[in-house]
């Protein structure tokens, strides 16, 4: 095995019976494998953390799916939509707290139509801001709207490359349109992220090496890799999930393979370790999305049980994370206009 990760430190390939070698490892291997991609990260992306300021603006939802705590069909779920002044609002504050870019996260809420998302676009632009949007599956139009309307980065998790478990746990909706969306958003130029959930009901190790190499094949430019934690209002409540170990040496991994892409310590490591987000960014991550949408929202945005940070103020969050990151010999991104961009894309934006 340390010879599979000897091979992704120096070539940056392996076969699927490889990764799936590595991601059954013993801890000991593993602990050699997050350490590499520990090293790969300082190499390629450096010692610098990025930080973006997270808006959840909306937790009304459309979808159905079977894991997620703002699914359509959670009658227990307190609902929520923010007005787009009201976003704008907040990333005109995120600013001032010091933040370049801001991602605006929410369920595929129909109300924010093409027009009103250009016009919180197109507004939050004037703030000489990074923007990163991730709300869904859209047309290609709508996509290329938003990029007109000054949209940087788009964020969509493939979740599974199983697809006969993908729709299952998302009836109603389509791999392939998804993976469409993700090849529409990098014809449209966009900084494409996607990404991944370990330890759902029924996904196999294969699967997981799938995900990896499909992470590669799509060349894309963040990758998004968390564990399933169940929620109680689901119809998953009484899963398992809660796959640590295995989120780590997925998103070591996926360094290995691309080694210059932006990968962020997740949230939902925090909910599983205290210190969660810094074993992952010891493990070859190096962006960090501290929450600014305030406190009055955020405890809504229940995605899956057990997140941090709900009765912080955005300045507090800001300022733990950069107390955190210093203490591990890291420091805050400074670079690239200071906004974190992708390496390759650098010389475009």
């Amino acid at each position: 095995m340390h010879e599979f990760i000897d091979k992704a430190v120096e070539t940056h390939n392996l076969t699927k019976d490889e990764l799936v070698f590595l991601l059954n490892s013993n801890k000991q291997i593993a602990k050699d494998l997050l350490k590499a991609a520990d090293e790969v990260r300082k190499r390629f992306v450096g010692d610098e953390v990025h930080l973006r300021g997270l808006i959840e603006f909306s937790n009304i939802c459309k979808n159905n799916c079977l894991y997620c705590g703002i699914r359509k069909d959670n009658r227990n779920a307190t609902r929520y939509r923010m007005q787009p002044d009201e976003i704008i609002f907040l990333a005109e504050q995120a600013k001032k707290y010091g933040f370049k870019t801001i991602v605006m996260q929410s369920g595929e809420d129909l109300f924010f139509t093409t027009e009103r998302m250009c016009y919180i676009i197109s507004n939050i632009k004037k703030l000489d801001m990074a923007i990163t949007l991730s709300i869904g599956e859209k047309s290609f139009e709508e996509y290329q709207a938003y990029k007109e309307a000054g949209a940087d980065r788009y964020l969509l998790r493939i979740e599974t490359t199983d697809k006969e478990l993908y729709h299952r746990l998302d009836p109603g909706m389509s791999w392939e349109n998804r993976k469409r969306c993700l090849e529409d958003l990098a014809v449209l130029g966009y900084e494409v992220g996607s990404g991944s959930m370990v330890g759902l009901p029924n996904q196999t190790i294969s699967s997981i090496a799938d995900d990896i190499l499909f992470f590669k094949e799509m060349n894309i430019d963040m990758a998004g890799i968390g564990p399933f934690i169940p929620h109680k209002d689901t119809p998953l409540a009484n899963a398992t999930g809660r796959a640590f170990a295995l989120s780590l040496k997925t998103m070591a991994l996926t360094r290995l393979l691309l080694p210059d892409i932006n990968i962020p310590a997740t949230t939902a490591m925090e909910a599983l370790d205290p210190n969660g987000r810094i074993i992952a960014l010891q493990s070859g991550a190096n962006v960090i999305m501290p929450n600014v949408t305030g406190c009055e929202y955020k405890k809504f945005y229940e995605l899956y049980p057990g997140k941090t940070d709900i009765n912080d103020t955005p300045l507090h969050c800001k300022t733990d994370i950069g107390i955190k990151i210093n203490a591990i010999g890291r420091t805050i991104g400074k670079g690239y206009g200071n906004r974190g961009d992708f390496l390759k894309n650098v010389s475009n934006l």
